[in-house]
């Protein structure tokens, strides 16, 4: 039906109908481009908005945390302007001078601020902790208990909290708890070290997954090369099967704690302790740091080798050696120096 064949009545309508859906639509858009965020709130404007939170109560959210913020034209430019979006929650950067229409589209597609912790393969629960510990933007509610109650909250069967947290890079907004990295990291460990057991080529030598974090650990410290990991792994499985002591200095020094003053001396490796595995044989009763997936994966499945020794020779790398006259040989080649 064409314009022109309508009568003067219909036209008149129709043109008014236009013109009024075209004022609005000029409204709307003018209104979008007011200035939420005022100059004077430096250069961005933190604003939290609570999980659940409706339209309306997302405005008055906006208001009360220093935007210059209708709730009534929020939800005029909202359900207008963004048909099928949702106003997601969390905390909010808004930069200094917003307008309206900017706000909504942050929201719109959370983008909320974010940050970052870094756990670091090889740290220990101890280094970990206090990390989290120093971090502003956390909500630090567990510090001061004990390493026990935080496992129970995490509902884990062990005691000692060393190992049971997979080095990663865990996100977080402002605001979160301490418990919910501890929870992401430990769940990560559990799910890593599930992928680890499963691959595991030695279930004689290794009785259980723990068992397998608790070699994990020990190559983690052993070694900062990938390529010899599996290796490393390798000799401490051979002298697992003949009950040959592991003797590894990572283990003497953890259990040396704050005495370890960064010289392992003799009188260390003579003196006993569960951790002294100069003097015990078998694995130290608990993982030593926190191992990464390479390693928990080298713990798994070793390299095929006979060597049962190994030093490093002063390169990043290791010497491996079959026999014990062997192992003394490169001792005096590459530490000793003769």
């Amino acid at each position: 039906m064409k314009l022109l064949s309508l009568s003067p009545g219909w036209r008149k309508f129709i043109l008014s109908l236009t013109t009024v859906i075209l004022v609005v639509l000029l409204g709307i858009i003018l209104l979008s481009s007011q200035t939420a965020i005022p100059p004077s709130s430096g250069e961005v404007l933190r604003v939290k908005i609570a999980p659940g939170s409706n339209v309306a109560a997302i405005g008055r959210q906006l208001q009360d945390q220093g935007a210059s913020v209708n709730s009534v034209s929020l939800q005029i430019v909202f359900r207008t302007l963004f048909i099928g979006k949702k106003l997601k929650a969390g905390v909010y950067d808004f930069p200094k001078e917003a307008t309206l229409y900017q706000l909504i589209r942050q929201m719109a597609q959370g983008d909320t601020v974010r940050f970052q912790i870094t756990l670091i393969e090889g740290w220990t629960f101890k280094q970990f902790r206090s990390l989290i510990e120093s971090q502003k933007e956390l909500k630090v509610t567990l510090k001061g208990q004990s390493a026990q109650r935080i496992l129970a909250a995490l509902g884990s069967p062990h005691q000692h909290p060393e190992g049971l947290f997979f080095p990663n890079t865990y996100t977080y907004e402002p605001g979160d708890t301490d418990f919910s990295i501890y929870t992401k990291a430990y769940r990560a460990m559990e799910k890593k070290l599930s992928e680890a057991w499963e691959k595991n080529q030695h279930p004689v030598h290794l009785k259980n997954p723990y068992e397998l974090l608790i070699l994990a650990s020990i190559i983690e410290k052993e070694t900062g090369s990938r390529a010899e990991r599996a290796q490393i792994s390798g000799v401490f499985h051979n002298r697992l099967k003949i009950g040959m002591m592991l003797q590894t200095d990572p283990t003497v020094i953890y259990g040396l704690g704050d005495q370890f003053d960064g010289n392992l001396r003799k009188k260390d490796l003579l003196r006993d302790g569960p951790y002294n595995t100069y003097r015990r044989r078998g694995l130290p009763p608990t993982p030593i740091a926190m191992p990464g997936m390479e390693s928990l994966v080298a713990a798994a499945q070793p390299s095929a080798t006979e060597a049962l020794y190994f030093v490093a020779d002063g390169q990043g790398r290791s010497v491996f050696s079959r026999t014990l006259a062997e192992h003394e040989a490169a001792v005096r080649k590459y530490q000793l120096k003769q």
